[in-house]
């Protein structure tokens, strides 16, 4: 079993759970609020197990893929053992079916699985992170020390029959910073290559010779998101939370300053990255103006971080580091562009929820169908990629060799 293609790697495994653990869960979710079915009693109702299974499930799973694969590259440590990542996958499995369970189960069993993944995956990986003398990886060791710690004070709320949706919150935020992190790295590549590609023109002063990603930007944003989350996480209701919510949201259009680099910008790669920084920058500017009187439902803000930023750019690093690890060359084909789009659709119609006087059945249907079309035609074209043996006849992780496609 541990020669099979899907074990090769850690991304192989997770991205698929991701996806069809999103896929389940929103469709579940889409037919309870189109009255179609009832859904079994969880702990804590029904709405915190649906942020519950999209963060800790879907997301984190993708999370977890993608660092597990890169965090080798990024420290030059060896590559994770089959045999760890595995165990991480099944942890997350049985995380998913015990709190899906809990209202049969108790939480307990919810507790120990879903915590012990979050907390392993931090205490692994926390050497590699802190290996390197320039600490240069101490934002990701943040970060995942973050979600682990969101997810042990879910529980711990959940234990104490507290209402424990201010932890969700938190973990949206936290993921926000993850993927101002994350993206940092990423675009080095992926818009780099598109200033390469572009045609060599010596009369055009305006094409930079290359994209590099400013600490301080990057730094200034993740302080200012995590500023916001643990002032909203402690005085939910104070005013000043609209302006961090705001300040936030600037730090964020900040960093796309490094991203203006002429035609480059417009290839669809960087385009799909510079949506994610949109996203987030708009739901924190709703957030910012909800939290300062304004006539806005907090859900907007909230929908908007985490359909169009974290959606997104889950399906950005499935595309990009998903098939560039498994020997392939990117997508170029057209499915692409219209997932991107859907995925747009999903965060910007739920978004408009309570906005317009549209009947909310009809803009989640439009926002769910939208989803679960996108993430399954993702499902359809990546599923083979990661199923099958690399092309290439590469036998690691290792980004595309020269005889691939």
């Amino acid at each position: 079993m541990l020669n099979h293609p899907v074990c090769l790697c850690a991304f192989r495994p997770f991205f698929l759970l991701s996806l069809a653990s999103g896929l389940i869960s929103l469709f579940l979710w889409l037919g309870f609020l189109q009255g179609w079915w009832v859904l079994p009693a969880t702990a804590s109702g029904i709405i915190v197990w649906h942020a519950h299974e999209l963060l800790f499930g879907f997301v984190m799973a993708s999370l977890a893929g993608f660092i597990l694969t890169a965090m080798p590259e990024f420290t030059r440590t060896p590559d994770v053992r089959r045999e760890v990542f595995l165990g991480l996958a099944v942890l997350w499995v049985l995380g998913r079916i015990t709190f899906w369970a809990s209202g049969w189960l108790g939480i307990v069993p919810a507790a120990i699985t879903n915590m012990g993944f979050s907390l392993g995956l931090w205490l692994y990986l926390q050497p590699r992170l802190l290996a390197n003398p320039l600490r240069r990886q101490w934002l990701f060791s943040m970060g995942l020390a973050g979600m682990a710690g969101i997810s042990i004070g879910f529980y711990s709320d959940v234990l104490r029959e507290l209402y424990p949706m201010r932890w969700l919150h938190a973990g949206i935020s936290m993921m926000m910073a993850l993927i101002v992190i994350t993206a940092s790295r990423i675009a080095m590549r992926i818009v780099n290559e598109a200033i390469e590609a572009l045609p060599t023109n010596k009369d055009d002063n305006d094409l930079p010779d290359e994209y590099r990603s400013t600490p301080p930007r990057r730094n200034l944003a993740v302080f200012c998101i995590l500023l916001y989350t643990v002032t909203h996480f402690i005085w939910p209701q104070a005013s000043v939370n609209g302006w961090l919510a705001l300040a936030a949201a600037a730090s964020i259009f900040n960093v796309l300053n490094d991203w203006h680099v002429g035609k480059a910008l417009f290839n669809r790669w960087p385009l799909q990255f510079y949506a994610v920084y949109w996203f987030m920058a708009i739901g924190y500017i709703l957030l910012g103006l909800q939290h300062l009187g304004m006539p806005i439902p907090a859900s907007s803000g909230w929908h908007l971080l985490s359909i169009g930023g974290m959606s997104l750019s889950v399906f950005s690093v499935l595309c990009i580091s998903g098939r560039t690890h498994s020997g392939h060359q990117l997508d170029e084909r057209n499915w692409v562009n219209f997932v991107t789009l859907l995925i747009i659709i999903a965060a910007l119609s739920r978004a408009l929820a309570g906005w317009v006087n549209l009947p909310l059945n009809l803009l989640y249907l439009v926002s769910g169908s939208a989803w679960l079309l996108a993430f399954s035609m993702t499902l359809y074209y990546l599923a083979p990629v990661f199923i099958k043996p690399r092309p290439d006849g590469g036998k690691g992780c290792e980004e595309p060799l020269p005889m691939a496609e």
